[in-house]
């Protein structure tokens, strides 16, 4: 079989992948898929992992990761055996191992346009520097400048496409494109995937020095099999230090009945335990009113364990817990979704043999631009 002949086969099977149970482990540091293509990427802005636990299920390896809180960086390190980089803004770029992949969930951060319309009004070149100067996304930039990986797959709230009046999508798109990415971007809904509504966005990026112009790539369409409900995550026999206070129940309820009369929609959410829930946020830990668990009898609503709530993100039990309930609500409500994060790894890996299998030149991702 020649070279090109199996890398279609390959890219057939990769087709042809089941997604995985929710429950399903995840595989440990240093595990990968079978029939994929191997590659390799950096996880920053990494957050527990989730990101990686994806990319890993369709056969890439991790070479580094970037991470500056300290609860995060002690649950990655349980959980890969790793301790993630701190700060990105004190890491030189070139100091990163070369790479296949860029992941970053990076954080969502206003861009400032004042130099930027000095610059103009004085006829001055302006780029990528002005514009996103002071932010963390500028580091992201400014790796991506570097370190030329072929590939960048960055997540963010939905919320990035719209905030400050767009404009801040159109610097990062922009950003982007003046780097020669080829950009892809869309609004994922976690509820696909686990029995939350979750809508993040996805940006896939491929360089246009090895791609083309047109790279083949799509973003993945819902599994067939529906989540399980959410009923089935929940702990049989939870502590009772997790149900709602007479006051703090009482409070959520006068709230949510002001804000009505208001015509506002703020308020408590009394979760559907044969449907799907609100989205889980990094403020869960404050009183858990997005997500509550009915209760039987007179009792009080409950809040999530923070095992229900790993399970709510698709994180496997065999994934130990190793912070606080305010640490672990926060890192939860902070992560990517793992099943959504590998059914977008599944479609790059598509692109990259599409890639293979027309370069000819047997090499995974050969950039006709020298590193």
């Amino acid at each position: 079989m020649s070279q090109k002949d199996f890398l279609l086969s390959l890219l057939q099977r990769v087709s042809g992948t089941n997604q995985l149970s929710l429950f399903e482990g995840f595989p440990r540091n240093g595990t990968h898929a079978a029939n994929s293509i191997p590659f390799t990427f950096v996880d920053l802005f990494s957050g527990i992992g989730g990101f990686r636990l994806g990319f890993e299920r369709a056969g890439g390896r991790c070479l580094a990761s970037v991470e500056w809180d300290r609860y995060a960086q002690r649950t990655y390190k349980e959980w890969f055996g790793e301790v993630p980089l701190g700060d990105i803004r004190k890491i030189r770029p070139a100091d990163l191992p070369d790479h296949d992949v860029m992941l970053a969930g990076f954080p969502c951060q206003p861009f400032s346009i004042a130099g930027v319309s000095k610059k103009k009004s004085l006829g001055r070149a302006h780029g990528f520097k002005d514009l996103t100067q002071g932010t963390l996304f500028y580091s992201l930039a400014s790796i991506a400048e570097i370190k030329r990986p072929p590939i960048l797959v960055l997540e963010n709230v939905r919320n990035l496409l719209s905030h400050d009046k767009g404009r801040t999508w159109e610097v990062i798109q922009k950003t982007l494109q003046d780097l020669d990415y080829v950009v892809f971007h869309k609004i994922i809904d976690g509820a696909d995937y686990v029995p939350q509504h979750r809508e993040r966005v996805f940006i896939v990026c491929f360089d246009h020095h090895v791609f083309g112009d047109r790279p083949q790539f799509g973003f993945p369409k819902p599994p067939d099999r529906k989540p399980p409900k959410f009923q089935s995550l929940l702990e049989r026999e939870p502590d009772s230090k997790y149900t709602l206070s007479n006051h703090l129940w009482d409070y959520l309820q006068e709230y949510a009945r002001t804000h009505k009369e208001k015509g506002n929609g703020f308020g408590f959410g009394l979760a559907d335990l044969e449907g799907q829930t609100r989205t889980l946020s990094a403020r869960y830990y404050k009183d858990g009113s997005e997500i509550l668990i009915p209760q039987s009898g007179k009792r009080n609503p409950r809040r999530l364990t923070p095992r229900e709530a790993a399970r709510l993100m698709g994180f496997d039990d065999s994934l130990p817990i190793v912070v606080s309930d305010t640490q672990a609500y926060r890192q939860f409500g902070n992560a990517v979704i793992p099943l959504v994060a590998e059914a977008v790894a599944h479609e790059v890996v598509k692109t990259i043999a599409w890639q293979v299998s027309r370069s000819g030149n047997g090499c995974l991702i050969k950039t006709a631009k020298e590193k």
